[in-house]
């Protein structure tokens, strides 16, 4: 047996190529290079002697058709990281609609894509770690247990296994208001999580959490771990802290996660600006924008709402380009809707 814990590297929904046009029409800053920076932050930590694996839980990609470039880039990172000797395995997300986009770089030797319900078998000298796993499934609810059969787990002798999946699990929660997923035909029940695996590795649910019981408070079979997104992306993960995971893995010891650490991201703020508009002047309005901004982090994600009756100047001059004129170069802005003439919809939506 291996003398020293097996240390795992788990990340999940990357979304590269948010925001990231190969031909932009406009010169502005980018949020896709955010998601670019932190992909590449992670996968730096994947070095010989700390890291020994890496699974990537799924939506790589922030859609399933993405520019050929966006694919180079992300996989060559994948490379680097499997021409240090240290394997990486990939689940297909929703977002890439349960099928990473073929390319030659799949075809190296230390990298590994459950294209279909399989196992691979990790070895680390007498130590071994059995990966399971499948593509994200829709509506799951009734198929999920026969999926895992399908991998095939069974048939591997193997010290520790793992389950790796895209999926939504009882009790995940998202949110400001911390909706809990119940129950529904793409939520997997918390009974049903087999005991047969050390732990299931899951992207797809955006907060990173840890979940051990189900909502009638029972005890899981195996923990699920989902190390959420790796950039927030929407205001309704605003208020989160995003990360990483690292998982210890002990296969003489009884429970063989030894240890779960979630490493926090460096992330932009995201701000809700309200400005009131009521019967204001086009200068006055665009003065207040600029006071509000001036004290905020010039980093900022900001999203501008206008409350009030506006008028049709200001209406017509709030344009994407009119707001980055006033804005610090260094943040991305965007109008959320404003309150407009009475009975009428908000011109800019919700």
């Amino acid at each position: 047996m291996a003398q020293n814990p097996l240390k795992i590297l788990f990340l999940a929904d990357s979304h590269l190529g948010f925001d990231l046009p190969m031909r932009p029409r406009i010169e502005r800053r980018r949020r896709g290079q955010d998601f670019f920076a932190n992909y590449a932050h992670i996968l730096d930590k994947a070095q010989p002697g700390d890291i020994d694996l890496v699974i990537h839980g799924g939506d790589m990609f922030f859609r399933a058709r993405i520019p050929p470039l966006i694919v180079d880039m992300a996989l060559a990172r994948l490379v680097e990281v499997a021409n240090r000797g240290i394997p990486v395995y990939i689940v297909p997300g929703n977002h890439e609609r349960s099928k990473i986009p073929p390319h030659l770089f799949l075809g190296h030797k230390n990298i590994f894509v459950f294209d279909k319900p399989k196992t691979f078998l990790f070895k680390a000298g007498d130590a071994s770690i059995a990966l399971s796993g499948f593509p994200f499934a829709r509506k799951i609810e009734g198929r999920f247990q026969d999926l895992v059969t399908q991998t095939g787990f069974s048939e591997q002798q193997a010290d520790v296994r793992l389950l790796c999946i895209h999926q939504t699990v009882e009790g995940a929660q998202v949110g400001p208001k911390d909706f809990t997923f119940r129950h529904g035909p793409d939520i997997i029940p918390g009974a049903e999580i087999p005991g047969d695996f050390s732990a299931i590795l899951s992207g797809h649910i955006h907060r990173s959490q840890l979940l051990t019981r189900d909502l009638e408070k029972r005890r899981m079979a195996a923990p699920v771990i989902y190390p959420g997104s790796i950039e927030r992306t929407s205001f309704a993960e605003r208020f989160e802290d995003k990360h990483y995971v690292t998982i210890q893995i002990d296969p003489l010891a009884q429970d063989k996660i030894a240890q779960v650490d979630f490493h926090k991201l460096a992330t932009r703020p995201m701000i809700k600006l309200e400005i009131p508009a009521q019967n204001q002047s086009l200068e006055t309005v665009t003065k207040s924008i600029q006071n509000k901004l001036h004290t905020l982090d010039s980093e900022s994600i900001v999203r501008l709402q206008l409350n009030g009756l506006i008028s049709k100047q200001v209406e017509s001059t709030m344009t994407a380009s009119y707001l980055r004129s006033i804005a610090p170069e260094s943040m991305n802005i965007s109008l959320a809707y404003t309150w407009g003439r009475p009975g009428e919809k908000p011109p800019f939506g919700s």
